[in-house]
């Protein structure tokens, strides 16, 4: 008899098969469910632009314009990126590893905070090689956006890392 069984705990409950969703029921989980799409189509359409859109040589001198990291580090970041928002964007949008996907997306903001924050210190009158424009960074506006991101991003990793019915599921 396993531990579980000796203290009545339903042990067949405690564990989640991989791939299984949580049943979406009620507005909180609809609420979730719409800002994952949301979000994921964001990243998904933004990695894109720069993958397919303006190209990934015009993102690695929009990188490098931020004179953060310098040759051939830029060019690494660039073509890494993209490629990071793409995949995590499609898992969160798909609801496949969610919480990683949350994570790696709320790195990557984290990252962009930085760099626009290392730009903004410097004075540095650039693009912000979000969709490859030639717009200069419109730095409050940025800010928001990020704290919005933040908002969104720490609401779901709660609602995503909370308990169900009592009992922690991994692989959520």
């Amino acid at each position: 008899m396993s531990e579980g069984e000796a203290r009545g705990t339903d042990v067949s409950a405690m564990v989640e098969p991989p791939g299984t969703a949580r049943p979406v029921s009620g507005l909180p989980d609809i609420l979730a469910l719409v800002c994952r799409v949301l979000i994921g189509v964001w990243f998904v359409y933004s990695g894109g632009m720069k993958i397919f859109g303006s190209g990934l040589d015009r993102f690695t001198r929009d990188v490098a314009n931020y004179q953060l990291v310098k040759a051939p580090w830029d060019a690494v970041a660039a073509y890494s990126v993209p490629w990071l928002e793409v995949i995590a964007g499609l898992c969160l949008m798909l609801g496949i590893l969610r919480r990683g996907a949350i994570l790696t997306i709320a790195g990557l903001v984290v990252v962009f905070s930085v760099s626009v924050g290392w730009a903004w210190s410097k004075g540095l009158d650039i693009s912000c090689g979000c969709h490859g424009g030639d717009a200069p960074i419109q730095y409050w506006n940025k800010a928001a956006e990020f704290a919005g991101y933040f908002i969104l991003l720490g609401w779901l990793w709660w609602r995503e890392s909370r308990p169900t019915n009592g009992v922690t599921r991994p692989g959520r």
